[in-house]
């Protein structure tokens, strides 16, 4: 992962060295998520002051050729970047019949050539991958931030300074932050941060902040699949995220298929043929890639397809626990011995487990409550020994109902689905008096 920051500013006072100097701070505030490289960019003209901060895990084009924040040929944009693109040789191959020449191998760099020769929104449709970024418009002067279709990468904005002098309100003017994390917009000087009591109503309630809220007053979460446009001097009610791609729309269409009688083993085999390329599409890198492995059937499926597309043994890496009833380590042990994976395991004790509590509010960088997230960090900086991009099997339950409580809903609805809706609504709100 890599991280970026910035601020738009029409109030700012200080020359470019000063604005590099602030968007350095917010960057270097994201550090861990990108230490292999440094890079600030800053410009102040026609009242305007636009600063962007990037931090690089380099995983394509290892040299500066992919440095950021990147600037397009033509020198109208500039593009601060977190995340991967996976159709990028095919984006690439197009615009070099449209005439683009490239410096390097990044997809950064063809995510900036698409958003120079289609625009902004016309290229969005076209970026197969997980990403959050900003695009700084040169000629419009306009700020653009952009999230992935299901949010996978991070990115928050908010308001800071301004008419009434305090950060993340409502006032006029002041300075637009946003950044990969909170604590970049917490080291702009102009920001001070509050708690925003309704977002902590909804962390006690969910066990997380969800989108569009965060645990800070006046400042947003980017929902997924949407773009947010800012000119200088905008106030926060300005300006409005709008969506690039619907969720609402893919299922539509998907039930749609469905309705015109789409074979069922068609189905599968489609199924099969879009696994398989996504799985190869994630481990395309100039860095070593591995699996983050339980052995249940996610994880086993994406290590079982990225091996056959392997010369040599891919890496699997699991985690077991003293406590056989959350030990995973033999299932996933007598998979990785059948797929001939290079296989290690990390065996955890209680107090290692206890040991990472204590860095969990500097991690996850607001309030978090779901207990996977000790058994993540601790396979993760394990495998980060070894390899610098891992596959996992998260999401798989989500897509595919794998969670008990998928099977329970579908026998709750077998059982009273027949009963008319005024009936089911009063059972509801009975069952919603009970606790848990």
């Amino acid at each position: 992962m890599c991280g970026l920051a910035g601020f738009l500013d029409a109030d700012a006072r200080g020359g470019e060295d000063e604005l590099r100097a602030a968007a350095g701070r917010m960057g270097d505030a994201l550090a861990h998520r990108g230490p292999d490289d440094r890079g600030v960019w800053a410009e102040a003209s026609a009242g305007t002051a636009a600063a962007l901060a990037s931090r690089r895990l380099a995983v394509l084009d290892l040299t500066p050729a992919g440095a950021q924040p990147m600037r397009s040929a033509d020198g109208r944009w500039v593009l601060a970047y977190n995340g991967e693109v996976y159709n990028f040789r095919a984006l690439r191959a197009a615009l070099e019949a449209a005439g683009h020449a490239f410096r390097g191998g990044s997809d950064t760099e063809v995510v900036l050539a698409a958003i120079a020769e289609w625009g902004l929104e016309a290229a969005l449709p076209r970026l197969e991958g997980m990403f959050a970024f900003a695009a700084w418009d040169r000629r419009e002067r306009t700020l653009h931030l952009v999230r992935d279709r299901l949010g996978v990468k991070p990115l928050y904005y908010g308001w800071a300074g301004g008419a009434n002098g305090e950060g993340g309100g409502e006032g006029g003017g002041g300075a637009f932050l946003f950044g990969s994390e909170l604590r970049a917009l917490r080291a702009h000087p102009a920001f001070r941060p509050a708690v925003d009591r309704e977002a902590l109503t909804l962390y006690l309630r969910h066990g997380h902040v969800p989108s569009p809220y965060s645990i800070h007053e006046g400042v947003r979460q980017l929902r997924p699949g949407c773009l947010l446009s800012v000119r200088p001097g905008q106030r926060r009610g300005e300006a409005s995220p709008r969506p690039w791609w619907s969720l609402a729309e893919a299922i539509a269409q998907g039930a749609a298929r469905r309705r015109q009688g789409a074979d069922a083993r068609a189905g599968v085999e489609r199924l099969r043929a879009l696994l398989d390329e996504a799985v190869a599409a994630r481990t395309v890198a100039d860095v070593p890639v591995g699996v983050l492995f339980s052995g249940g059937v996610d994880s086993s499926l994406v290590a079982a397809l990225m091996a056959e597309r392997s010369a040599r043994p891919i890496r699997t890496f699991t985690v077991g626990f003293e406590d056989g009833a959350f030990d995973e380590a033999p299932q996933a042990a007598a998979v990785a011995r059948r797929l001939g994976t290079e296989h290690a395991e990390l065996a955890v004790a209680g107090e290692d487990a206890r040991a990472v509590v204590p860095r969990l509010a500097e991690r996850w960088d607001e309030p978090f409550a779901d207990p996977s997230q000790i058994p993540t960090c601790l396979i993760a900086e394990f495998a980060r020994g070894e390899v610098t991009v891992a596959l996992s099997g998260d999401g798989g339950d989500e897509l595919f109902a794998g969670y008990p409580h998928y099977a329970l809903a579908r026998r709750a609805w077998a059982a009273l689905g027949w009963a008319p809706r005024p009936a089911r609504r009063g059972l509801a709100r009975a069952l919603r008096l009970a606790p848990g």
